[in-house]
């Protein structure tokens, strides 16, 4: 018998001999013909084809439910830590509900455009499906995610502290355009927008912000709206709180003032210490966290650290990340996969060095971000 190293010189020369097209296919057979340790061999075919493409039972992400107060409402947190890359599964977008989740034939939906307009108008979906439309990546945020963080209470994972909100590619008509196609009288200066939902949850938006970047929007990560999501029709307000991300619209009204409705004088204002409520906070600040490792994660001797980071009131792209020697890392930029659009979620993927086997506490770390060089946030 040859011992180990004259067996190992004879091989050499043998695959030297070899050419590239039987070198690959020497290693896909013994791929194929090799099991990885502790993998069995299957032999059975396996699952048929489907209609509609589902997850594998493997995984678990799943959203976290917080009890509304009455039967209808209350929220579910998407699982930030579980995610990749900047998307959000339309399945596990998060969601805020003030009435449950009304049923929508979309051949009977219209929406309705009129108040201080040359032409009213009534659109059904095919005519809105039929219009110039874009497809954008942005974030929607509930007015009140990382609550717990400020009061002083932070949760054990992002989905608790975080997980109002997410991010999707957004398709539909630019409001915009449908506002050209009515014909703006020049008294018009907000928008009243309302849902079909049974509280009718309804806001006002400034004109200026309707004619800017405000998408009438039907899709969703390629396909069409969920129903949590506003199925069939729901406005994308890029970088405004969500509640004004009206879902299940049905009407838009040009008015000369704020309509102050429920959902606008009653909540979402922002309690003053002198008693007064400051009203039409619309915009999303800049905010970040850490969502991997999260509460309960054990590192290994070399752990990797994502970072998902919400820019809010952002009018160019991302610009810069930087880990402190401080935090277990290196002090340079780490990886940032980040679409070139404004208002969406980038997400920084970074390797730390000599992060022993332990629990981290997340609670050390800082991190800052240089957004479009108007503004940083610190975790």
């Amino acid at each position: 018998m040859r011992d180990k190293a004259s067996f190992g010189q004879t091989g050499i020369r043998a695959l030297r001999g070899l050419s590239r097209r039987q070198f690959v296919k020497l290693g896909a057979m013994s791929t194929l013909a090799v099991p990885a340790p502790g993998q069995d061999v299957i032999h059975e075919v396996g699952q048929p084809r489907r209609n509609y493409g589902e997850r594998s039972g493997f995984e678990r992400a799943g959203r976290y439910f917080n009890p509304g107060a009455y039967g209808g409402t209350g929220a579910a947190r998407t699982p930030l830590q579980d995610l990749y890359g900047i998307i959000t599964p339309s399945a596990l977008f998060f969601e805020r509900l003030h009435a449950g989740v009304p049923s929508i034939d979309p051949t009977q939906h219209q929406l309705l455009i009129d108040g201080l307009v040359e032409t009213p108008l009534i659109f059904s979906m095919k005519d809105l499906e039929r219009m110039p439309s874009v497809s954008r990546v942005h974030f929607v945020e509930c007015a009140g995610n990382s609550g717990s963080e400020h009061a002083g209470e932070p949760r054990e994972t992002p989905q608790k502290s975080h997980g109002l909100v997410s991010c999707a590619e957004w398709t539909g008509v630019p409001l915009s355009t449908l506002l050209n196609n009515v014909g703006v009288k020049p008294r018009a200066k907000w928008l009243y927008a309302e849902g079909a939902d049974a509280c009718r949850l309804a806001r006002s938006i400034p004109l200026e912000k309707a004619m800017d970047d405000i998408i009438v929007a039907y899709g969703q990560n390629g396909e069409a709206l969920r129903p949590e999501q506003g199925y069939p029709l729901r406005l994308v307000v890029p970088g405004w709180e969500g509640n004004i991300n009206i879902k299940w619209l049905q009407r838009l009204a040009l008015v000369d003032e704020p309509a102050m409705t429920k959902d606008e004088a009653a909540s979402y204002t922002d309690l003053l210490p002198n008693g007064k409520a400051r009203q039409f906070t619309f915009v999303m600040e800049a905010k970040s966290v850490i969502t991997r490792p999260a509460g309960g994660h054990v590192l290994d001797v070399r752990g990797v650290m994502k970072l998902a980071a919400s820019p809010g009131r952002v009018e160019g792209a991302f610009n810069e990340c930087r880990f402190p020697r401080t935090a277990g890392g290196i002090g340079r930029t780490p990886n940032c996969r980040s679409p070139s659009s404004p208002k969406h979620l980038p997400a920084f993927g970074y390797l730390g060095r000599g992060m022993d086997r332990r629990r981290l506490s997340l609670r050390a770390a800082r991190m800052r971000l240089a957004i479009g060089n108007r503004r940083e946030t610190r975790l």
